[in-house]
């Protein structure tokens, strides 16, 4: 088996045939979870670029830039702070934050934020230290979720490490059960790598969960994510998304090709779509791949569908994602190395005979199709379509 075989099979290894009836009965028994995340969570996380060096200043500054810069007004809402903003718990056992880099607290900077029509995002861990060795939450979900609520948290992030001899699916529940009674209605992002197989139990428990391991600033690992979520769909959907991680848009690493590959993509899966850049001095090119509004709409859809594979050949990939209005998204993806053709055939979707479409990033209707559609796609690049029956 050839290593493209190989990631791609990677989703695969553990679904179930009840997976439709799990993400139905997830979303009946819990409506306002579904409500609190009805499409994919849009919003920014500080850290792809800003890892520990966090602070007030940073955070402020960054709602301040979400808005000016136009990322509130294409739909980015929650601000979120990873790892490293927490040092210590007090003599009760509330958690504390570092008060040197969150001299104000965590209540005040929450209070910024949502006084900038934004929302706010904390980060902590199931097991008994968070992944940088700050106090974790075992054993202390109760007292940290009404903590959390009290002070005005939107969003928690609850990583997996130093969780050693703990299952998952408890530990993620006990969260659920705490959050819920809480008093504060709070997304919940669970980030256990895939271990366990989160998207069995995610509907049930979270509102997103992550499927692998940490993104980095590259071609290869994005791809590698990105092209292994196929199969996953089943188990997605309002209230309930599958999470490839954050995005590294910006971030400087990659080509912009790539990162056009990396936003179609996340849109096509109906990933949540978290911004991982510096906000505050990102360029215009950044700036028009994160705010591109008919990409963003494929991931924001109402049909809540994630997309899947339809053809591969070689290093070729051809994805789709059925929108509400009847309509698809289509990504044709070069995974190689040189330009290359990919031919969409419409019999592909269901239906032959005559199509409109439009190039998404380009924001240009094509001439009408009948059958088919050839297009050249540059080297780990993507030609980014909605395509409609005429």
């Amino acid at each position: 088996m050839n290593n493209l075989r190989r990631a791609l099979m990677f989703a695969s290894v553990a679904l179930t045939p009840f997976a439709a009836n799990q993400v139905a009965k997830a979303q009946a028994d819990a409506p306002s979870q579904v409500q609190l995340a009805a499409t994919p969570p849009m919003g920014w996380n500080s850290w792809n670029k800003f890892a520990c060096n966090v602070s007030e200043q940073l955070i402020r500054e960054t709602a301040d830039a979400i808005v000016s810069s136009g990322m509130k007004a294409a739909g980015y809402q929650h601000v979120n702070v990873d790892d490293c903003w927490q040092v210590s718990r007090n003599a009760d056992g509330t958690i504390v934050a570092d008060p040197k880099s969150f001299p104000s607290g965590i209540k005040a900077l929450a209070d910024y934020v949502h006084s900038k029509g934004l929302k706010f995002g904390l980060y902590t861990d199931a097991g008994r230290l968070t992944c940088q060795k700050r106090p974790g939450s075992f054993e202390y979900e109760v007292q940290d979720a009404k903590t959390y609520a009290a002070w005005g948290v939107d969003y928690v992030k609850i990583d997996w490490c130093y969780a050693e001899g703990l299952d998952p699916e408890v530990q993620y529940a006990k969260f659920r059960d705490a959050l819920a009674h809480s008093g504060r209605p709070i997304v919940f992002s669970i980030c256990n790598w895939g271990v366990k197989a989160p998207w069995q139990w995610g509907p049930r428990t979270g509102n997103l969960w992550r499927t692998t391991g940490d993104i980095n600033d590259t071609y290869d690992r994005m791809s590698v994510i990105g092209f292994s979520q196929n199969g996953l769909e089943k188990f997605a959907g309002p209230g309930h998304w599958n999470d490839p991680d954050m995005l590294e848009v910006g971030n400087g690493r990659m080509k912009h090709d790539e990162y056009l590959t990396h936003m179609s993509l996340w849109a096509l899966l109906a990933a949540p779509l978290l911004a991982g850049n510096d906000v505050r001095s990102m360029d215009g090119e950044t700036k028009a791949i994160l705010t591109n509004s008919e990409v963003i709409a494929v991931d924001q859809d109402s049909k809540g569908i994630q997309g899947h594979r339809l053809w591969d050949e070689g290093p070729l990939e051809i994805w789709a994602k059925p929108l509400a209005d009847g309509s698809y998204a289509v990504g044709l993806f070069n995974r190689g190395e040189s330009q290359l053709p990919i031919t969409l055939t419409f019999q592909m979707l269901g239906f032959t005979g005559s199509a409109r479409l439009r190039d998404l990033w380009s924001y240009q209707d094509l001439p009408p199709q009948k059958d088919s559609y050839t297009s050249a796609v540059p080297k780990h690049g993507v030609v980014m379509l909605k395509v409609s029956r005429q």
